[in-house]
Order: structure tokens, then sequence, then C-alpha cells
């Protein structure tokens, strides 16, 4: 005699489940090692980097703002237009 209901099975929603569990702690661990990483990145304070900035801005010329270093001489400016060599170059 035919049982009056029929076993199904469930096999497949608790795999499903379970695969999305390791899905979301694999998740779960990447992140946790990417924050790991960032707590072990070398820091600096805001004042040491400011300060380093500036004083990298006030000893290093910028030929770019000739109002503030002065006006440059053409061969020292890497911005400056080159002349062109009387020469002739074989590519």
């Amino acid at each position: 005699m035919p049982a009056a209901y029929d076993i199904r099975a469930g096999g497949d929603v608790k795999n499903k489940k379970q695969s999305m569990a390791e899905l979301k702690l694999r998740r779960l661990n990447e992140l946790n090692l990417r924050l790991k990483e960032d707590l072990e990145r070398p820091r600096i304070r805001v004042s040491e980097a400011s300060m380093s900035l500036i004083q990298y801005c006030q000893n290093t010329k910028d030929f770019m703002v000739p109002s503030l270093w002065g006006s440059v001489d053409k061969r020292d400016d890497p911005y400056a237009p080159q002349q062109p060599n009387n020469c002739c170059s074989v590519m």
C-alpha cells in the first residue's frame, strides 16, 4: 500500500544554506584580513605630514609659480619650449 505522504528529499535546501553560510564566512574572513593589513600599515601624525609638506614646498622651486620664485632661466625651466637642435635625429 502506498504511503499517504511521500518524504521529500530536502538535501538541496540544506546544502544551499550551508554553502551560503560558507560564502558569508569566507567574505568575513577576507574582510578581517584586509582590516588587519590596514592596522599594520605605518602611519604618521597629521602634524608631521603637514610640516613635511610645508618644508618641501618651501625648499623646492616650482617653475609654474614665477611670482613666488622669480623668473627662471630658459635652460633651467623644464616646461619651457625646447629649442630645435640644428641636427637630424634618426629613428
